[in-house]
């Protein structure tokens, strides 16, 4: 468990349950993993600053910490494309019909109007552009599994594995990595390609993440992973690609 994001918060204690619970063993990755980017969008991300520089303007703008996660993501992305595996994005966004309705938006008491389709802070980060054959699904819940059509897609392109980035780690990462694994998908959480707003919350629901529900990896190791099943493909068919 060296050199992972959560380990000043365990006492001794939790480090014996963890060893002796049998916690946090590898699932991996799958041979079939769909990139999943969850919630690029400059609301979430906010501008590349220290966060409270930049949150009057973006005010669930992760900031610098997020952006960091979007230059981990960048080659993981471009490995994806170049080898033809799919990607598929989620967007946090209303309709100006059902944005009344977020019982979310009435906790924060956060300006609706930024989360609206169209708004400028619902587009996603330039550095992570869907292409026109990229999926890009809506949201309204933590989820993105919850009343949307990712499921469906998952079983039709035959996905055994998702590979799951974005923001925030606790939130809106979390609910998804738990509801692929619910769904019976293997589930890699991309630890240096996540980001959130609390440092705390962060590392928490990563470490639950991985006890439970997910493998958490770096990003080299999941680069170097993506080339492994590049070579066996590869090898499998006699096709360079």
């Amino acid at each position: 468990m060296s050199g992972q994001p959560w380990e000043d918060l365990l006492t001794a204690d939790d480090l014996a349950v963890i060893e002796r619970g049998g916690y946090g063993k590898k699932a991996g990755m799958g041979e079939r993993p769909v990139l999943l980017l969850i919630d690029c969008q400059y609301n979430h991300i906010g501008a590349d600053a220290p966060i409270l520089e930049q949150i009057d303007e973006h005010p669930a703008g992760g900031g610098a910490a997020a952006w960091a996660a979007v230059r981990r993501i960048v080659p993981i992305l471009d490995e994806f494309r170049r080898q033809q595996r799919p990607v598929i994005y989620t967007r946090y966004c209303f309709s100006e019909r059902s944005a009344r309705y977020d019982s979310f938006a009435a906790k924060r008491g956060k300006n609706i109007a930024r989360f609206v389709d169209g708004a400028p802070g619902t587009r996603i980060v330039e550095p992570l552009t869907p292409r026109d054959d990229e999926l890009v699904i809506d949201k309204v819940h933590a989820s993105a599994f919850y009343a949307t059509a990712l499921l469906s897609s998952l079983i039709r392109l035959g996905a055994d594995s998702v590979i799951v980035a974005g923001v925030s780690t606790s939130g809106c990462v979390r609910a998804t990595a738990v509801d692929a694994q619910s769904n019976n998908f293997k589930v890699t959480v991309v630890s240096d390609g996540v980001a959130d707003r609390i440092a705390a919350s962060h590392k928490a629901s990563l470490l639950d993440l991985w006890m439970k529900y997910a493998d958490v990896s770096p990003s080299a190791d999941v680069l170097d992973y993506l080339k492994q099943l590049e070579t066996a493909r590869e090898e499998s068919d006699g096709i360079p690609r």
